[in-house]
């Protein structure tokens, strides 16, 4: 039996890709999941984004905690099935907050969140849109920002933003041989285009020194998607 756990809407999600080795991901590969690459090329995405009207199982409204920031790193895999191949996103590290945010879901789904202190931005002028995205890493304000068009477009067949946004399932790794599946409901996303970005991020601590060489690379692309209502449903149980 499905399960909708849980309804929000995502808003102003900052993609910011960079490729990686795969020999630094593949250690982190769910169990049934292999690496998903696009063009021969691995990426692990920088996304910061807006939750609004969050609901526990579509009704229950948490007392604030019906918004907030989060910001996370994720990198891309997918699984065969009997019906095909489900193309998800695994997560290296999710921040928000809310504590109370990070213990269900660390509790309840394994996934791996953090508490830290975090803040946004959101300005329009007559051509572009300026959001920006903080959390706080020990003393220091780390942060993703983009300045992008106001005019968007839909999703262009075969390009890199079809193949970040496009992955509908998540994957989390529950110990040795064994994976919980969640399936991620959203419509296609409008993409902006961005005119100048400004990413500060400290990958060392957040995510190990494995990770930082990558990050000190200019991304591949940088873009922002406008967001929609979205439903989190269960899946099945990978062992």
């Amino acid at each position: 039996m499905t399960i909708t756990f849980l309804t929000a809407e995502w808003r102003n999600l900052i993609f910011a890709n960079y490729a990686i080795d795969r020999r630094v991901l593949e250690p982190l590969v769910p169990y049934g999941t292999e690496l998903d690459a696009y063009d021969g090329v691995c990426y692990g995405s920088l996304v910061g984004f807006y939750f609004q009207k969050v609901r526990m199982f579509g009704r229950v409204a948490v007392p604030l905690h019906t918004e907030f920031e989060e910001f996370n790193l994720r990198f891309y895999v997918r699984r065969k099935t009997d019906s095909g191949w489900k193309r998800g996103v695994v997560f290296v590290k999710e921040i928000v907050p809310k504590r109370a945010i990070v213990v269900v879901a660390r509790t309840l789904y394994g996934e791996p969140y953090a508490t830290h202190p975090m803040r946004h931005s959101l300005s329009v002028d007559a051509d572009s849109q300026h959001i920006g995205y903080e959390w706080k890493v020990g003393r220091n304000w780390n942060h993703i920002r983009v300045s992008a068009d106001r005019t968007g477009h839909s999703l262009v067949p075969g390009s890199d933003e079809e193949f970040i946004t496009e992955h509908y399932w998540g994957y989390t790794g529950r110990g040795p041989g064994r994976t919980s599946e969640y399936e991620v409901v959203h419509p296609q996303w409008t993409i902006y285009p961005v005119n100048d970005y400004d990413v500060n991020c400290d990958v060392p601590k957040l995510y190990g020194p494995s990770f930082a060489p990558f990050f000190e690379q200019a991304p591949q692309s940088v873009f922002l998607a406008d967001g929609s209502v979205v439903a989190i449903r269960s899946g099945a149980v990978v062992h």
